[in-house]
């Protein structure tokens, strides 16, 4: 079986959401993967939405190691807020215990960040290929699930996607490994975009915010993608299809590539949920 770790901070439902979406395509043996372990950067206790997590990996029987951010924190009185540029020493040392703490398991072939909400530093990246989610096309917007559909909007785009990448010491610029695409034109937008007239995504946001249906309705064909996407893409790593050699993507006969297009597959796994 192909061996992957799990780092998440378990805020909430979505967290759960993403563990089993994985781990029940493994029970299933449609992914020939274990995973060795989970890392949380809570303790029991610190919320509810926490400990509805720290169940569901019991209920998998996956060992689950749990070292608070928060605590590290407090006791090296470190002030809230991290400056992501450039990582303060404390902020080192506690990825440098996170990698004490994992030792003890068998070293993972990959990682998945699933809902972790700090940025990995050097040293980390180093120890671990992990990959992350990012909310858009190899080729789309940066930044937050939010900041992708305004700007979306914003420049009238056709179309849009999302990627799994490589986590590097630069935030969200890592090789793209896997990615999906799909159309926001056609008969289920045509709508929604004639109603913006010639409104600025600003203007829209000021004046609707969230609310409004046709960001709802990008929003809500790019969350169904999110977790087969995952899904998929641990399944291809187990498969050999692609692989990360000294931080390059490669395909099955060892090439490097600019991540696989796994559209076609996963966008057949959302027309039942669309």
């Amino acid at each position: 079986m192909y061996p992957i770790g799990w780092f998440t901070t378990a805020k909430g439902q979505g967290s759960r959401n993403l563990l089993t979406a994985v781990q029940e395509r493994i029970l299933s043996r449609e992914i020939d993967a274990r995973i060795e372990f989970i890392f949380m950067s809570r303790e029991p206790g610190e919320s509810p939405e926490t400990d509805k997590f720290i169940e569901l990996a019991k209920s998998y029987g996956i060992p689950l190691v749990c070292f608070s951010y928060k605590k590290f924190r407090e006791m090296r009185g470190a002030p809230r807020g991290t400056n992501v540029e450039d990582l303060p020493e404390w902020r080192l040392d506690y990825d440098r215990e996170i990698i004490k703490h994992l030792a003890v398991f068998p070293h993972p072939e990959l990682c998945i960040m699933a809902g972790y909400m700090l940025v990995i530093g050097p040293e980390l990246c180093a120890e671990f290929d992990i990959v992350n989610l990012h909310p858009a096309a190899p080729d789309g917007p940066a930044g937050t699930w939010q900041e992708v559909i305004w700007k979306l909007i914003d420049e009238r785009a056709e179309a849009s996607g999302v990627t799994m990448h490589l986590v590097t010491p630069e935030l969200d610029k890592g090789p793209v490994v896997t990615y999906c695409r799909y159309p926001i034109a056609g008969p289920a937008f045509d709508n929604y975009w004639s109603q913006l007239g010639n409104k600025s995504a600003a203007e829209i946001k000021n004046s609707e915010g969230e609310a409004n249906p046709l960001f709802k309705e990008i929003r809500r064909h790019g969350a169904a993608r999110e977790l087969p996407l995952i899904g998929s893409t641990v399944k291809a790593f187990s498969r050999g299809l692609v692989a990360i050699k000294n931080g390059v993507i490669t395909n099955c006969s060892g090439r490097p590539i600019k991540g696989i297009d796994l559209s076609a597959e996963i966008n057949s796994q959302v027309q039942v949920i669309l």
